[in-house]
């Protein structure tokens, strides 16, 4: 049975512009397909090819500094969502607001625990943590301060479109994308033990058992758990060299990127579809520990392939050279 529980609340505003954009662009053709694939700069699968690609590829630890900060965002937001319980902008009766684009496109779109709360958004969230993130690691390239300011400008437009958050719900993923990138940081120059910090981090976090019912916090703290059991049996075990050859950075990140969703998919096969889809403490234990391990796999565990594939490459490109 879907999961409606919630509060609405809303300016007049937010949805009558809601409305106007909808109308005026319309739900189909370009202008509608355009609009509403700008939601992608914020979502899972490229924000994981951008973070695969620098720590698997091209800089580990500016990959684990910018996936970092997503993974906080990502849990900070839903524990956000669930304290504030705002319904989705197309929950609220006597408007004609649409959802063009679901946000778990295989749930029921009145379940709020697959589908989520509405504020703050998660995908303006990302957006400026992610984009926000380069420009903060790499202050010197003024092409990726263009990128963390127009990105999320229209990751947030697009959300608005598509009737999937308010405007204030986007202002609200903005600003926390901008504590995010400040705080993270700030809290590990500042905290030198590395344990030490990311107890400070789960402190934070932990809370959110204690009064969050939708899917995405339980899947963003597995994410964080397994990051921060991968991050230190890597530099212990694995110790694996970045490369700054392109076509080997794809290829790793392609690789990292199949192991990620397909592993995702397999470590809940075991378990009926019931079991899954009940949202109760089973379900969201299940779907914790095997983002869990499906992190801690693709951090820790994958990069042990690369030295093979690093000598597969060189004995295929010095026999190239060769002929």
């Amino acid at each position: 049975m879907a999961e409606t529980a919630g509060m609405i609340f809303y300016l007049d505003w937010e949805l009558r512009l809601m409305e106007w954009l909808q109308t005026h662009i319309g739900t189909s053709g370009v202008g509608f397909w355009l609009l509403s694939n700008l939601s992608a700069f914020g979502e899972q699968l490229l924000l994981v090819a951008i973070m695969g690609f620098l720590y698997w590829g091209l800089n580990k630890e500016f990959g684990k500094y910018v996936g970092l900060n997503v993974l906080m965002a990502n849990v900070w937001n839903p524990m956000i969502k669930n304290l504030v319980m705002r319904l989705r902008p197309y929950f609220v009766p006597g408007y004609n607001v649409k959802l063009l684009r679901l946000i778990d496109e295989s749930a029921d779109p009145m379940d709020v625990a697959a589908q989520g709360y509405s504020f703050p958004s998660g995908h303006s969230a990302n957006a400026v943590t992610v984009y926000g993130s380069l420009a903060a690691h790499e202050k010197k390239r003024r092409l990726l301060w263009v990128l963390a300011i127009a990105l999320p400008l229209l990751v947030g437009f697009s959300r608005v479109f598509v009737g999937a958050h308010y405007p204030t719900d986007v202002l609200g993923g903005w600003v926390l994308g901008i504590i995010i990138v400040a705080l993270i940081p700030w809290l590990r120059r500042k905290i030198k033990n590395r344990w030490v910090f990311y107890a400070v981090l789960l402190l934070t976090s932990v809370p959110g058992f204690f009064f969050c019912t939708s899917n995405d916090y339980f899947s963003s703290f597995g994410m964080l758990l397994g990051f921060i059991l991968a991050e230190p049996f890597e530099e212990r075990f694995v110790k694996f060299e970045n490369t700054s050859n392109i076509f080997r950075c794809i290829l790793r990140t392609i690789g990292g990127g199949l192991i990620y969703f397909g592993l995702n998919t397999v470590l809940k096969m075991p378990f009926p579809k019931e079991i899954l889809e009940a949202c109760n403490f089973v379900s969201q234990l299940i779907r914790m520990l095997s983002y869990a391990v499906t992190i801690f796999t693709v951090i820790g565990v994958y990069p042990m392939l690369f030295k093979a594939t690093d000598r597969l490459w060189n004995k295929l490109f010095r026999k190239q050279k060769a002929e």
